[in-house]
């Protein structure tokens, strides 16, 4: 099936959409810094996860509220992406972007406030419907907005704003959580915002096409139900009922019957929000499923390692912060040196090596133990963001590359959904993973409890070792590290062959084109215009 013919851009579109260059990079900037923010809100809670299992300075939330608190922001962000891309087309990626800081501004303060557990969830989700609208927008702007011989490196520095996020998330978390209380990682986005919106208003130029792409509600309703469902089930297949209780089974089957019916109810849409025809395009398929497994592997490890550092080290938030920063100095440095290496082995092959790369450095979670060096622990991280920084901002390019202009903001809402999704999978399915490897090698040593605290201690590590301390059982604290130290190597070992997962989709999928060499038609290469798409 193939795409209708790309309608026109308005009359001088696009030269009003490339501004003098000094311009048009005071725009990246702007939608860089907007990006960095939807990134580092998905990250600023790694560090907090274990304040806020504290019954006494958090809200004595359970590992499954911490997965939901986690889960809600991306898989609002995930669904509403969509939505997302048809709002910038329909009305310009400005006002959408103006849209979602306001949302996600207004969604902070109360967030910051939450009493508990589940107001902290609930303002998650409208965060993550503000994050929805931010990406696609910011993405539409770096792509249209920016000159064809400039497209390519103001990609790459837009796809570092997810190292730069990476970086800040567990730092700024860790000094705000030192000196304040667990709230102030939110109210740290109101001047962020600020800044933001004043930039967009100053900067940031109008783009826009004639032809505006009508809204879907029905197709938005259909995929957050479906996510949802499928994310529900997940997260309770990890709960001590299993996953072959009718709690997780149900679930997981309505969501996945949903999200078919939103695959079936766009395909026939003349022009959808999420458009499948765009898979056609063996890239732009290939690509998005390959991002969708990186930021799979890459939540989840840092869901696990933030409570390996602060649980099993003892390090404080500020000291995990700064050695979870490592990945994020890996993420840069990959992504400033793939054009490079792109140049050097084809985009294909530079992302198979990042991939690789990555998926060891998973792997080498099985050696890590409670007395291993810090300075391992943030090599291993370091190298883990290399590879990731490798792949993300040349299939980006590659990708968006793929579409014509008129499916910018569409293949921008996918290229976006396709991370949080991915996060949100991450510390779903690797949250599940975990804590039900957690509770099977933890409950010999809960042998002899009352059945109360038993029930409590198989919750978590930070379960028990709260009942250890309550019921004055130090041989319990011993327990829990050894208990989450063997959850952590079953879950590092499925993250690695997931993510390899990944490698064996870009070789198959990334093939040369027989036209023209690989090295030479796309990222890293000599700038050339958007290739026709191929239905």
């Amino acid at each position: 099936m193939s795409h209708r013919p790309a309608a026109p851009a308005a009359a001088g579109d696009e030269g009003r959409a490339v501004a003098t260059t000094a311009r048009q990079w005071w725009t990246v900037a702007v939608a860089v810094l907007a990006q960095t923010l939807v990134l580092l809100d998905n990250t600023v809670l790694n560090v907090a996860m274990e304040t806020l299992a504290d019954p006494v300075h958090g809200l004595g939330a359970s590992a499954a509220d911490l997965a939901w608190a986690n889960a809600s922001y991306s898989l609002v962000f995930a669904a509403g992406s969509f939505a997302g891309g048809a709002l910038a087309d329909r009305y310009g990626p400005r006002r959408t972007l103006v849209a979602g800081l306001v949302l996600l501004a207004g969604a902070s303060a109360p967030a910051a406030f939450s009493d508990g557990a589940t107001e902290l969830i609930v303002t998650r989700g409208f965060m993550g419907a503000g994050g929805a609208l931010i990406t696609p927008a910011t993405l539409a702007i770096v792509t249209r907005g920016t000159a064809p011989a400039d497209r390519t490196r103001a990609i790459a520095v837009w796809a570092s704003a997810g190292g730069a996020a990476v970086a800040l998330g567990p730092v700024v978390g860790g000094a705000l959580l030192t000196r304040f209380w667990w709230g102030s990682v939110f109210l740290v986005n109101l001047p962020v915002v600020a800044v933001c919106l004043v930039g967009a208003g100053l900067l940031v130029p109008e783009l826009r096409y004639a032809e505006r792409r009508v809204l879907d509600p029905l197709g938005l309703a259909l995929s957050v139900l479906g996510l949802g469902l499928v994310v529900y089930g997940v997260i309770r297949g990890g709960r001590p009922s299993g996953w072959t209780s009718p709690a997780a089974l149900l679930p997981l089957a309505l969501g996945l019957l949903l999200l078919a019916a939103f695959v079936v109810s766009q395909s026939r849409r003349a022009v959808p929000g999420f458009d499948v025809r765009l898979f056609t395009e063996a890239r732009f398929a290939g690509g998005s499923v390959t991002l969708l497994l990186l930021f799979l592997g890459l939540a989840g490890q840092l869901f696990y390692c933030a409570f390996y550092l602060q649980g099993v080290h003892g390090l404080s938030t500020l000291a995990a912060g700064a050695v979870m920063a490592a990945a994020a100095g890996g993420i840069v440095l990959g992504n400033q040196v793939s054009p490079a290496l792109s140049r050097l082995l084809t985009v294909r092959w530079c992302a198979v090596a990042g991939i690789l790369l990555s998926s060891a450095t998973f792997g080498g979670y099985l050696l890590f133990d409670a007395d291993t060096p810090v300075a391992w622990i943030a090599g291993t991280l370091l190298a883990q963001g290399l590879g990731i920084g490798l792949v993300v901002a040349p299939m980006t390019a590659e990708m968006m590359a793929a579409l014509p202009p008129r499916y910018t903001g569409a293949g921008a809402a996918i290229n976006a959904a396709a991370r949080p999704v991915g996060s949100t999978l991450g510390v779903a399915v690797l949250g599940s993973v975990l804590a039900t490897s957690y509770r099977g090698a933890v409950r010999p040593a809960l042998t002899g409890l009352p059945p109360g605290p038993r029930e409590k201690a198989l919750d978590s590590a930070e379960a028990t070792r709260a009942v250890a301390r309550s019921l004055n059982r130090p041989e319990l604290l011993a327990a829990a590290d050894r208990a989450y130290l063997h959850a952590m190597y079953v879950t590092a070992a499925w993250t690695a062959l997931l993510s390899l997962a990944g490698a064996v989709l870009v070789i198959g999928y990334f093939r040369p084109r027989p036209s023209t060499t690989e090295a030479g038609s796309g990222y890293g290469a000599a700038p050339s215009s958007n290739r026709a798409h191929r239905g």
